[in-house]
């Protein structure tokens, strides 16, 4: 997640006449009223398991070297923290060419890393080890594959790409991320999350297969392509996708999702579809009108709310908040209040203002316009009364992103409402008026309900009976203001988790932390002086498989990074 933007948005629409619309004519072809017969599309030329289509011929693998002007371009995410000085950046569009570059860079002895959609929060792509990076935004293809009967998401597709491809399309979707551009590699193979998870559960709960490039144990290099379906290792590695990360266990080419149990070949009806519209709300409530009894207030009532509220079978399966604590950092600082909600379940207004009846009672400040931009969402003045939207527009218009900042991100899990002791930690850090940095949040997010009905184990996400999910942000502008915002997001983690060695170690409240919203920190004894490892916080019980995978599909740790799964 990243923070603000601009309300212009230009630049990302009219996606189905460029790269992402689906895979040329055969994709196309798929878009046919229920019992049409679907053409097959015409595979990839020497792309192992492909089944995609390109109008033009497909290019060749592009070489970007450091004299090239699109050099800077290439060796940084969206995080400004992490720039790399790699010999090269290779840009591919088949799964051939992948194999090819990291078949050559395996032959060469070279570290490589790959990049999907570039959201590095932490600097697993670019880093000073790096040789060759892989970029996959060329390969982002989003096309419904009747050979696999699912729909085929290539890896350097956005989220953005992947909404509008599928709902244009087909009337379908899948619940991903609210951040238009992050990519489909990364996003999906840590579990993924969304607006519509509560409602619909998490994006890697509709994952039927995985294409991905493997170096095994004498440096031999192929395409593997593993499904829900398969037995054994290859059951493994679908498994260790559906929540393990990215840049573990090799290089990923495309995913295909289906809903599980899904019959019939009509595409319409192999993923599940989005409400129609949606109501939008976002309101803030001004830092100077607040104090610790409101604010201590505020926080308790969220999290009665969701412990209340966020069973499976909950009528408020369809909603989706985001309770955006922005730190006290002068006089228009404010505490956003941010809510998508289902607008065509019976008495879908009624249920949404009751929720923000029981939010705010108590609290004793006046919600008022959201007129400041907070964390990755801009402002939004206009959202101050309930507004139904379409569900793409309403999906659109809350995506954001700048790419311009530096950022710093750690997260944790939450069984139930937040303690005591850590709402006090929340006021304590929020509220510091030495502290002036605007951009600096804990963003506490939904979630449960559908989320929670996945057995732990069946997916690599463990996480399956929390109710709330947070997101601890600062971003700057200036590389000299790294230290102070450093310290302050580290002073603040550790306080709130001083009860259990400085990291949010599962327990009655706790559960861990996010894989997606990786921390370096979590392997440092200086910020977890607990008995967890960062493994067993991202993955709990669900590590030693994973490490399985790992020794079966990448015997020589090849693919690696600070936090990739380790072979023993």
């Amino acid at each position: 997640m990243n923070n603000k933007q601009p309300d212009n948005r230009v630049g990302r629409r009219s996606l189905l006449s460029g790269a992402a619309a689906v895979a040329g004519g055969a994709a196309l072809s798929t878009a046919l009223p229920a019992g049409t017969a679907h053409a097959a599309p015409k595979p990839l030329a020497g792309a192992a398991g492909a089944g995609a289509a390109h109008v033009a011929a497909t290019p060749g693998i592009i070489d970007i070297a450091p004299a090239d002007p699109r050099f800077p371009d290439l060796v940084r995410g969206t995080n400004q923290r992490w720039v790399a000085a790699p010999e090269k950046v290779r840009l591919v569009t088949t799964t051939a060419q992948a194999e090819t570059a990291v078949r050559e860079a395996v032959t060469a002895g070279k570290r490589l890393t790959v990049r999907s959609g570039g959201h590095c929060y932490e600097d697993f792509v670019f880093n000073n080890q790096v040789q060759v990076v892989v970029d996959m935004s060329g390969m982002n293809q989003v096309y419904f594959d009747p050979a696999k009967n699912a729909f085929a998401i290539e890896a350097g597709a956005s989220n953005l790409q992947v909404y509008e491809t599928l709902y244009k399309l087909y009337g379908v979707t899948i619940p991903a991320g609210s951040c238009h551009s992050v990519g489909a590699g990364g996003h999906i193979s840590g579990g993924g999350f969304g607006l519509l998870s509560r409602q619909l559960g998490l994006t890697v709960d509709y994952l039927h297969g995985v294409e991905v490039v493997v170096v095994k144990a004498n440096g031999t290099v192929e395409t593997v392509t593993a499904t829900r379906d398969d037995t054994g290792d290859l059951q493994d590695l679908w498994w260790a996708h559906t929540g393990g990360g990215g840049g573990n266990f090799g290089l990923i080419t495309r995913y295909w999702m289906r809903t599980p149990g899904a019959t019939g070949t009509d595409p319409t009806k192999l993923l599940p579809k989005p409400p129609s519209e949606v109501f939008v709300h976002a309101v803030s409530l001004p830092w100077p009108d607040m104090n610790q009894r409101s604010f201590q207030t505020l926080v308790q009532n969220w999290g009665r709310w969701h412990e209340a509220n966020s069973a499976p079978n909950s009528p408020y399966a369809g909603l989706f908040g985001l309770l955006k604590l922005n730190s006290n950092a002068g006089p228009r600082s404010a505490i956003g209040l941010l809510t998508q909600m289902d607008a065509t379940i019976p008495n879908a207004r009624t249920l949404l203002n009751d929720y923000l009846a029981a939010v705010t009672a108590g609290v004793g400040v006046t919600p008022q316009a959201m007129t400041v931009p907070m964390g990755e969402h801009a402002a939004l003045p206009q959202l101050d009364e309930p507004r139904r939207l379409p569900w793409y527009i309403a999906t659109d218009y809350l995506s954001g992103g700048n790419p311009t900042l530096y950022g710093k991100y750690k997260s944790a899990y939450a069984r139930k409402g937040l303690s005591s002791f850590q709402v006090s930690a929340l006021w304590k850090h929020l509220s510091n008026s030495a502290f002036t940095n605007p951009d600096a949040l804990v963003q506490i997010d939904s979630y449960g309900c559908k989320i929670n009905t996945v057995a732990s184990d069946a997916t690599a996400v463990p996480q399956r009976d929390s109710i709330l999910k947070l997101q601890y942000q600062v971003y700057w502008t200036n590389p000299a203001d790294e230290a102070k915002n450093l310290a302050w997001i580290r002073d603040f983690y550790k306080d709130m988790y001083a009860e259990t060695g400085h990291v949010p170690v599962p327990n009655f409240t706790n559960d861990g932390c996010y894989v997606n919203y990786p921390d370096k920190d979590l392997g440092d004894p200086a910020f977890n002086t607990s008995q967890e490892t960062w493994g067993s916080l991202y993955y709990k019980g669900n590590f030693t498989r994973l490490k399985k995978a790992k020794r079966t599909w990448d015997p020589t740790n090849f693919f690696r990074h600070a936090q990739s799964i380790p072979l023993q």
